[in-house]
């Protein structure tokens, strides 16, 4: 009899949730997964199940890795001295050999390998399958810290998404796959370049127009000057939150691509917590959300 109400608490859960799944059912939803979720493994198995619950519910969940960690740590490892430029890392040609191996090989792979074990039917990909994105060199600004000036820096093989071609992802959601996707692109120069995963997940969103954009990062979402989580945004809010210096470093690209992306016909896009167990599974199909929610207006 203890386990009774326990029950009835899963049902009224289950039931809740019902709405929720209606208002997703056969939408695209785009998932950015990094972070220190990625190296946590019964996180790992967490979200795997989470994409597989999605796919099961009738939508289509599209998930786009990146793997900065794993990616510093091989490079050390095979003894590649990494130059840096504002902070950031220049990529050249012995270190996207690395990025490619690590992005579109092991990590890739091993997610896909987690979404299999939940009973799910997954296939990884990078951008360069299909010509499915094509990439542009990108050139990056940083403020030097004592002069406060405004530097481009040139940051190597670091590219930037130029054009998503949907008919691939199209053809593996119309077969009932989870596309598992590395943000690895060729440039139409023919080389290869590796593009921030929070930007690569912005195009393709984009280009299929998903009804949601979620962001899974080391933070709660967006916070105001009081570091407490501001749980709704729209973009007007994001830009003048910018210009106030309450949205600073980092988070700054972030909200650049949700702009980006609502910009090209995304419904909304979150940023929540990827440490939060099942994080996605609140956001998508509970009342209370996750995160910040950003939307036009």
């Amino acid at each position: 009899m203890t386990e009774l109400p326990n029950v009835h608490v899963r049902a009224e859960v289950l039931a809740q949730a019902l709405p929720h799944m209606q208002r997703y059912d056969q939408e695209i939803v785009v998932i950015k997964y990094g972070g220190h979720a990625m190296g946590d493994r019964a996180a790992a198995e967490d979200f795997a199940e989470d994409i597989v619950l999605l796919e099961q519910s009738g939508l289509k969940p599209i998930v786009v890795h990146g793997g900065g960690p794993q990616i510093g740590r091989m490079l050390e490892r095979l003894g590649i001295q990494s130059e840096f430029k504002g902070g950031l890392r220049v990529t050249d040609e012995a270190t996207v050999e690395v990025v490619e191996m690590v992005l579109a090989g092991s990590i890739n792979k091993q997610i896909v390998g987690w979404i299999s074990a939940e009973g799910g039917r997954a296939i990884g990909l990078c951008g360069k399958d299909g010509n499915m994105v094509r990439a542009k060199r990108a050139m990056k600004t940083v403020t030097d810290p004592e002069s406060r000036e405004v530097q481009t820096v040139d940051l190597g093989l670091v590219g930037e998404p130029e054009h998503v071609e949907r008919g691939v992802l199209d053809a593996v959601l119309k077969a009932e796959l989870i596309p598992v996707l590395a943000p690895v692109a060729y440039g139409a120069d023919g080389q290869t370049y590796n593009v921030n995963a929070d930007t690569f997940a912005g195009a393709i969103a984009g280009a299929l127009r998903a009804k949601r954009l979620l962001l899974l990062t080391d933070v709660p979402g967006v916070l105001d000057k009081d570091k407490n989580l501001i749980p709704e945004l729209t973009v007007e809010d994001c830009r003048r939150l910018i210009a106030d210096g309450t949205i600073t470093g980092g988070m700054i690209p972030k909200i650049e691509t949700c702009i980006y992306a609502i910009d090209r016909g995304v419904e909304a896009v979150v940023i929540l917590d990827g440490k939060v167990n099942h994080a996605v599974l609140l956001e998508l199909f509970t009342d209370y959300g996750a995160g910040t929610l950003i939307r036009r207006s």
